[in-house]
């Protein structure tokens, strides 16, 4: 059965998972958990995600982000992507890190918002990694430290969680920290991360009570929100959809696209296709893969043989920081 599209619009929340390969150990050191904190950061900074709530565990992760105008698929591209090249470099290793693609659910804010923010930064206390709430108040990687106003997180977004627990902040932390200590005995919450009707209701309880009515109501297993969120989520983007075919997407030869970027950047075309690393070289290698894999959409493996580098190369150049020339030569070609 194919896979479903991902779900995606500006200003979407989301809850991403993402596992290691049969359990493989994704941060085994606090190295390993440092670079991916400081590329989560880096997203942030750049105005890519908004982050509320992230937690590492040894071999999965858990981040609850909303995008910005940029598609959530092209940030997790940078961050995993980076990630896997340092890990594989630092680790000696090669290939695949890990499984299959990340997991990604659109979620309804309210109440999903809170209950997602303290189901992942319990993460940690269930997985056994922390012995307590003290211990997990200093723990670093998660975000729940940063809503208590410890630790050097600065990019991570605390003003709307603490928002729905009061305006002072120092009354607001503490109402927080009763809900994280309320949750413990909720255990796993299957429904949170769980699929198909049970999570886009919010759980069984939801189910059977529609179902006793006679119910029926919309779900869908990307989705966790009500039956009306999930019933709009659905017909917007069957409507975006619809307006994506209508946009005739201009698709030219590589060499012919090749040719009118080295002209008008000045590069020669066998530079553009050989090692060579000068500023101008860079720049122009940068443009046509985005231009290639993001404007016209050919896979980077193409990009990849006709360029003569790595696939893993032309993703990190096509998802890195749009060039202001993009737009440019969308419209000129």
């Amino acid at each position: 059965m194919p896979r479903q599209p991902r779900l995606d619009a500006p200003g979407t929340l989301h809850h991403v998972m993402g596992r290691g390969m049969e359990r493989t150990k994704i941060f085994p050191t606090d190295t390993d958990r440092t670079d991916f904190a400081e590329r989560l950061a880096a997203l942030c900074q750049q105005g890519h995600l908004v982050v509320y709530a992230w937690a590492l565990m040894p071999n999965h992760f858990h981040l609850l982000v909303r995008t910005g105008a940029r598609p959530l698929f092209q940030s997790m591209k940078q961050l995993l992507t980076g990630y896997v090249v340092n890990f594989n470099r630092r680790h000696k290793r090669y290939g695949h890190l890990f499984q299959n693609r990340y997991k990604s659910i659109v979620v309804e804010e309210d109440p999903y918002l809170l209950e997602l923010t303290r189901y992942i930064h319990l993460n940690p206390l269930r997985g056994g990694l922390v012995p307590g709430l003290r211990a997990l108040r200093t723990y670093p990687w998660t975000g729940h430290a940063a809503l208590l106003g410890r630790g050097d997180r600065a990019w991570q977004e605390t003003a709307t969680v603490l928002a729905a627990f009061g305006q002072k902040r120092r009354r607001a932390i503490q109402r927080y920290e009763e809900f994280i200590r309320e949750g413990i005995a909720l255990g796993r919450r299957p429904e949170l991360v769980g699929g198909g009707l049970i999570r886009s209701l919010g759980g069984w309880a939801q189910v059977l009570a529609l179902r006793r009515k006679g119910s029926q109501v919309a779900s869908d297993a990307r989705i966790l929100g009500s039956g009306e969120f999930v019933e709009a989520l659905l017909a917007d983007a069957a409507r975006q959809e619809k307006e994506t075919l209508r946009l005739p997407r201009k698709v030219i030869a590589l060499p012919t696209l090749a040719r009118h970027l080295t002209a008008k950047e000045g590069v020669a075309e066998e530079e553009l296709r050989s090692g060579r690393r000068t500023r101008e070289v860079v720049k122009a290698r940068r443009l046509l893969c985005q231009l290639a894999v993001q404007g016209m959409g050919y896979s980077g493996a193409a990009v990849a043989r006709f360029l003569g580098v790595t696939t893993s190369a032309v993703n990190r150049l096509a998802v890195s920081p749009e060039l202001p020339e993009v737009r440019k030569y969308l419209k000129a070609l």
